[in-house]
């Protein structure tokens, strides 16, 4: 069951922000603080309006208790508790579904794209762009790089999947997983309503159904900062893969709806 557990705004109500902000928290009571307030610094110096939408995923530490805390210091936070585990895939796709902006960005809970990457994907969203996701391949933009980068090992298995992902169902995007994707509010319902995949390649399947529908995809270059604290187990790879062949046999079996005849938002 999912709950809103709180929505802080000084008491004044708020509609139809600008940019949402979503964030999948499963157990984050070591990291989500300094990330909310690094977010909620940089919104405080935009001219857009804004909203914080924190969607817990069953954790099982005190991310509850620290969002709590936070709440009262963070403006417009608005934190959704699922009690059960769903996985990363599901847990962004609620809050895409439930945020209200216009422009509807989902970012890690570490921070490891600051969320200052904000600032390059609006001129994109100005040229007409429908979705921006950054990248940390440099062969997707120029200057992408990975500041802390990955262990050795996980960057072979990172580089052997994505050539695996792009054979199957992504062509030319070097860096599927990247936490830091934007879309226009319509494109993200539309996107996040047909999706099925729970773990980690949902952004595979929402890339892959962007293209599809023949939406306009940027790409911003990141700075990104590996946390050794990664949830991203070893084996988590191989369910990648796995979920990679799912999208693939979904479109082949046409279990989407991809209506081109649908008007563009």
């Amino acid at each position: 069951m999912l709950s809103v557990v709180a929505e802080v705004d000084g008491g004044v109500p708020y509609v139809d922000p600008d940019v949402s902000v979503i964030i999948p928290a499963y157990n984050e009571a070591e990291r989500i603080a300094p990330t909310l307030r690094r977010i909620n610094d940089y919104l405080g110096g935009c001219s857009f309006s804004s909203e914080i939408l924190v969607v817990v995923d069953g954790a099982t530490d005190n991310t509850l208790g620290v969002l709590r805390e936070t709440a009262e210091k963070v403006a417009k936070l608005r934190i959704l508790d699922r009690q059960r585990n769903r996985g990363k895939g599901y847990t962004v796709q609620e809050g895409m579904l439930k945020a209200s902006g216009r422009l509807r960005l989902f970012c890690d809970a570490d921070n490891s794209t600051d969320i200052g990457h904000f600032d390059k994907m609006l001129p994109l969203f100005k040229e007409g762009y429908d979705i921006v996701i950054a990248s940390r391949h440099s062969k997707d933009a120029a200057g992408a790089r990975q500041v802390v980068p990955q262990k050795r090992h996980k960057r072979i298995i990172g580089q052997v999947g994505n050539l695996i992902i792009q054979s199957i169902a992504v062509p030319g995007i070097w860096d599927t997983q990247c936490g830091f994707k934007a879309f226009r509010a319509a494109v993200a319902e539309r996107l996040f309503s047909q999706s099925t995949i729970e773990g980690w390649a949902f952004d595979i399947e929402i890339l892959a159904l962007a293209r599809a529908q023949n939406y306009k995809i940027g790409v911003i270059p990141a700075d990104w900062v590996n946390d050794a604290r990664s949830h991203v187990r070893p084996f988590d790879y191989l369910t990648v893969l796995g979920d990679t062949l799912k999208v693939k046999r979904n479109f082949l079996a046409g279990r989407y709806s991809l209506n081109s005849s649908l008007p563009r938002p």
